[in-house]
């Protein structure tokens, strides 16, 4: 298999993160990692780091859209002399029911997943913008559509079920899908390469804890249940996002106008989880430095890691144990108290966790005769959009080592 040289673009519904890698078969090599930040805000940011972190560039940048970041992004590509680009591989939120695996771009797709924007109006829409941007920018280059919703298609029935009324739930869409499964994927074959084939087909919980939060239950490397179900805003209290809610409540706000059926999403994505509770902040770092002196910001710390420890059990309970759990995600590598927060809740299992290595960040930070083996380790979407593309645009024998 000769080299494919990779853009990775992944689009949020105000930033875009971008990479370039150099995939071949013996070989994975990196070149650049990205991000344009506050699309659609008065000022945006540029950032652009090597592999190993360095910073190459950090300005402000005006980006009014999707489209314009994506054009101007092709400017200033040149300057970090990549040299010519193979393929471009892009993040998509939402799948649907019916993608199991990344797909290459085309118009009939593309019609496909415009139909999908009710499933998941603050992502798809701007992740399709910057498709179509791009196919603009390189319209002769393969374009490959990678949907973070495709690893949990291996749920069992029961998993993927909503309990609603079948005429609502029969060829509608309206199911649970799960998300975050590229970062699930890229964590589960990073187990296997550092801890071995055992670990990593055993039962495992890996907690995706970051501004969007998620825990998925996986058995010989397949998941088996999931946090997030219908969409991103579901499950864990998120930075942001409230997670599950009793639907009395979203009726309650509706019929007493606290809140507009047009501002709705906006609300649930943008004004709950730390932020709402605490009245300060989104950022779990922010709530950390003040959290002695602000009982509002200590108290959105305890639900967060309250919720997250309770719905770690429930996974537990569907696994029937567990044998490694996996902190990642900007929560779950760096918040060393939300880690030991949530892990304190489940000596029962056996779980003891080095109080030392937790604060350091280690990649273990169990003991070692802890029942479970915790880890803490970095996710990689990137590199696993890379590898999708790669392989879908090779016509030779795929690369292995993605499972």
């Amino acid at each position: 298999m000769s080299d494919s040289r990779i853009l990775t673009l992944n689009s949020g519904s105000s930033s875009l993160k971008f990479s370039f890698h150099e995939i071949g078969r013996d070989r994975e090599s990196p070149r650049l990692y990205g991000k344009l930040e506050r699309i659609g805000e008065k000022e945006g940011r540029f950032k652009a780091t090597t592999p190993s972190g360095e910073t190459l560039v950090d300005e402000a940048v005006a980006l009014p859209d999707h489209a314009f970041a994506i054009h101007w992004l092709l400017d200033r590509l040149p300057s970090f002399d990549i040299g010519e680009i193979t393929a471009v591989g892009h993040r998509i939120v939402q799948g649907g029911p019916h993608h199991s695996g990344p797909e290459r771009v085309t118009n009939e797709l593309l019609q496909e997943l415009h139909a999908l924007c009710p499933l998941d109006p603050p992502h798809l829409p701007a992740a399709l913008h910057a498709v179509e941007a791009a196919m603009d920018v390189w319209p002769d280059l393969p374009h490959v559509a990678c949907f973070d919703t495709s690893f949990h298609r291996s749920m069992p029935r029961v998993a993927q079920q909503l309990p609603l009324p079948r005429r609502l739930t029969e060829n509608t869409g309206l199911m649970r899908y799960g998300f975050h499964g590229l970062s699930y994927e890229y964590i589960i074959a990073e187990l296997e390469r550092i801890a071995g084939a055992n670990a990593a087909r055993g039962k495992v919980i890996i907690a995706h804890l970051g501004n969007g939060a998620s825990m998925a239950a996986l058995h010989y490397c397949e998941c088996v249940d999931t946090t997030m179900g219908f969409t991103p805003a579901s499950g864990l209290m998120m930075s942001s996002r409230p997670g599950d809610l009793d639907p009395g409540v979203i009726a309650y706000l509706l019929r007493e106008r606290l809140v507009d059926i047009d501002e709705l999403d906006a609300f649930l994505y943008q004004e709950c989880g730390l932020k709402g509770v605490s009245g300060l902040s989104s950022d779990i770092r922010d709530l950390v430095a003040v959290r002695q002196t602000n009982a509002h910001a200590q108290e959105a710390l305890d639900l967060f890691c309250y919720q997250a420890r309770k719905a770690l059990g429930a996974l537990v309970a569907v696994l029937d144990g567990v044998e490694t759990i996996v902190f990642t995600g900007g929560i779950g590598e760096n918040a060393s108290l939300a880690r030991s927060a949530i892990c304190a809740g489940l000596s029962h299992l056996g779980l003891e966790v080095v109080p030392g290595a937790n604060e350091q960040n280690q990649e273990v930070i169990s003991t070692a005769s802890s029942q479970v083996t915790v880890r803490v380790m970095k996710t990689n979407e990137e590199l696993i959009i890379a590898r999708h593309t790669a392989r879908l645009i090779s016509a030779s024998t795929p690369l292995p080592t993605v499972r």
